[in-house]
This record gives structure tokens, sequence and C-alpha cells, in this order.
């Protein structure tokens, strides 16, 4: 191991001494903080309900894409429903009910796969084991009075669900 000069050791010494704050630039630096801290903890955050409100309107929009047979839109939307469980786990780690996610994600996969196939009869079966797993997340949450079902009308009414 060798040594450091003793010159450069107090070089070093007296430039890391010069960079730091003073007293008074340190309580003006942690106020700083202290207060992008408290602004930060204020910042709206949405709550589960939010996200899985989301997660409803895209399961139905799935739902119409699919039986048009508008697979890209279909695809999109659940890479929606995807991108919104990440968010889940992102920003809801409060909630218990978030450990029952992974519940879904079969089902999700299952439906990809119906649809990048293009296939209608396998995206029927994948969407009503999506919807079920829907359920049997919300009775394992103890959400059982949450039911979710295939839609009967579209949910944005102002969007085609037909592809070109």
């Amino acid at each position: 191991m060798k040594k450091i000069p003793l010159f450069l050791g107090m070089a070093v010494i007296s430039v890391l001494t010069a960079c730091s704050p003073s007293g008074s630039e340190t309580t003006v630096l942690q106020a700083r903080l202290d207060s992008l801290n408290t602004r930060l903890a204020q910042t709206y955050r949405p709550g589960l309900g939010e996200f899985m409100m989301s997660v409803q309107v895209h399961h139905a929009k799935i739902w119409f894409a699919g039986k048009n047979q508008n697979w890209a839109l279909a695809d999109f939307e659940t890479g929606e429903i995807k991108e919104t469980l990440e968010d889940v786990k992102k920003y809801c780690t409060d909630r218990p009910e978030v450990k029952s996610l992974p519940i879904i994600y079969p089902a999700l996969d299952s439906l990809t796969s119906a649809i990048k196939a293009k296939d209608l009869n396998r995206f029927e079966k994948s969407f009503v084991l999506l919807t079920a797993r829907c359920n049997s997340c919300h009775q394992s949450t103890h959400h059982e009075f949450n039911v979710i079902k295939t839609p009967d009308v579209p949910p944005i009414t102002n969007q085609v669900y037909t592809s070109k």
C-alpha cells in the first residue's frame, strides 16, 4: 500500500474544507430540503380506487376492440392495464391489496397471446378469464361487493372500436 505524501493529503483536506458549506449555508440548504420534502409529501397521488377505475375502463375497451377484431387497440388497452398495475405497485405500497395483484398477470398474458394470434375465440375465453381473475382478486381483498362483468355498452362512446 502506497503512502500519500503529506503535502498532497494537506491539499486534499484544504480543498474539501473550502468546498464544504458553512454553518449558515448548511442551515439554508436544510431548510430548502425540508420545504421540498413537505411539498412532495403534499403532492397529489391517485389512490387505489382511481387506478382501479382506470383498469375498469381499459378492461371494457379491450372487450369492444377485441369483439370488433381491432387487435391493435385491444393490444394497446391491455398494455395500459399492465402499466396501470405497475403504477399501483409503485404508488400504493401502503395498501395490502397490492400483494394480490399477481393473480391478474396470467390472465393478462393469456389475453395478450390471444390478441397477438388475432384469435377471436381465444380472445373471448381469455377475456372471461381476466374478468374472473379481477373478481377473484376483489374477493381475496374483501372487496367482493365490487363485481366486474363483460360490458354491455362501450365505456367511451366517442371512440371507434372497429379497425380500419
